[in-house]
């Protein structure tokens, strides 16, 4: 028997599968001081394992997408897992930050997969609002998983150390795969008969391209990813080693900070019925700014206070919870013969924004917060901008 589509086991499923990425990220930040300190690294060394991962997911968001276009969902979706479940535990068995950063690659080419192919698999089974309605209701399941992981990863570091946390990951991987092999049916409606050849994805990839709002959307796709993952990648180093915070600590502000994800994504869900993709973005957007140079303008006036930065950063991950699902949503909607390729390259451009703004950031990490908020302000006005100057010239062309 196989979960049908339009009910909440599917909605469950698809968020967990989802759930993969931030589960892989935010589960083992506050171990990351501790990596560095057992494997002999520098925080810089020790943040590329979270850049290492989005240059990983980037480059199998490349293949999945057109892959599944060709051959169905299901097939590629089984072989990410088992991707995915192999290079975790080589991460749990590191024993030098190389191997570790490399274990995190392969272990990003696999997890790509489950999170393209649910979105994919989305605009399968729904059309226009009704798909971002969707894609805001696994937003509000899967964004537990970054609300709870950094708290339960604390407790996974104090009491059995970094690697435990890489196990819980192969754990849920493994759950996972056997659920889908078992009970996931396949979504695709027809497949693309071009063949696999470099040249067929490429023309997929153009096709998509050529489209102005596409193209709108997956820039503010990864400008609100950009500055989600400026977050990820410094807030442990950040509130740990310039707040004070310990790791449970860390991890409780952390979650804080995603619950609000959640909130935008529910906020989201509702509007985007009765508004439409464009009217929630609007608000998004204003939230990415407001939140953005908030953070600036607290670390600056009230240096050290935690709340300062925090009590904003919350706005900007609203924000977040409003833009992602809808712009994602929006950038496939023209595409129904071709949502695997849509997705695919929307993922793509966003995970290299993420990885440029995440290894950047490492490289500034000095005990400040300042480059987390320059790049969070950054992220959020650019957003604002990009929609504004979008719209102005969609009613000049009308």
């Amino acid at each position: 028997m196989h979960i049908k589509p339009d009910t909440l086991a599917m909605t469950v499923m698809l968020a967990f599968m989802t759930a993969l990425g931030p589960l892989a990220t935010d589960l083992y930040l506050p171990s990351l001081p501790h990596i560095g300190a057992e494997l002999g690294a520098a925080p810089a060394a020790v943040q590329l394992t979270l850049s290492a991962y989005l240059i990983g997911f980037s480059a199998g968001q490349i293949f999945y997408g057109p892959i599944s276009d060709a051959v169905g969902r299901k097939p590629v979706l089984l072989a990410a897992f088992g991707i995915f479940l192999l290079a975790t535990v080589a991460c749990a068995a590191a024993v030098s930050i190389d191997m570790l950063i490399a274990a995190r690659v392969a272990q990003a080419f696999g997890g790509a997969g489950p999170i393209i192919l649910a979105r994919t698999m989305v605009r399968d089974l729904y059309e226009g609002p009704r798909a971002g309605r969707e894609l805001s209701m696994m937003g509000s399941i899967m964004g537990v998983t970054p609300v709870i992981a950094p708290i339960f990863g604390g407790f996974l570091q104090v009491a059995f150390g970094w690697r435990a946390s890489f196990v819980a990951m192969a754990l849920a991987a493994l759950g996972l795969v056997v659920i889908a092999a078992l009970l996931l049916p396949e979504t695709i409606r027809s497949k693309q008969t071009g063949g696999l050849s470099p040249a067929a994805i490429w023309r997929s990839y153009a096709i998509v391209l050529r489209n102005p709002t596409y193209r709108v959307y997956v820039g503010l796709l990864a400008l609100s990813y950009a500055g989600l993952f400026a977050f990820i990648s410094a807030s442990s180093f950040v509130m740990q080693g310039v707040y004070g915070l310990g790791e449970v600590a860390f991890g409780a502000a952390f979650a804080v900070c995603s619950a609000s994800f959640v909130v935008g994504t529910l906020i989201g869900t509702r509007l985007v019925s009765r508004k439409g993709f464009d009217r929630t973005i609007a608000v998004g957007v204003l939230l990415l700014a407001v939140g953005g140079v908030g953070q600036f303008l607290g670390v600056i006036l009230f240096p050290g206070v935690l709340a300062a930065l925090i009590a904003p950063e919350m706005l900007f991950f609203a924000g977040i919870g409003l833009v992602l699902p809808q712009a994602m949503a929006g950038a496939m909607s023209p595409f129904p013969d071709r949502a695997g390729a849509a997705s695919s390259l929307a993922g793509f451009v966003q995970m290299v924004f993420a990885s440029i703004s995440g290894a950047v950031i490492g490289l500034f990490v000095n005990g400040s917060a300042m480059p987390l908020v320059v790049a969070s302000a950054l992220a959020g006005l650019g957003a604002l901008a990009l929609f504004h100057i979008a719209k102005r010239l969609r009613r000049r062309a009308a």
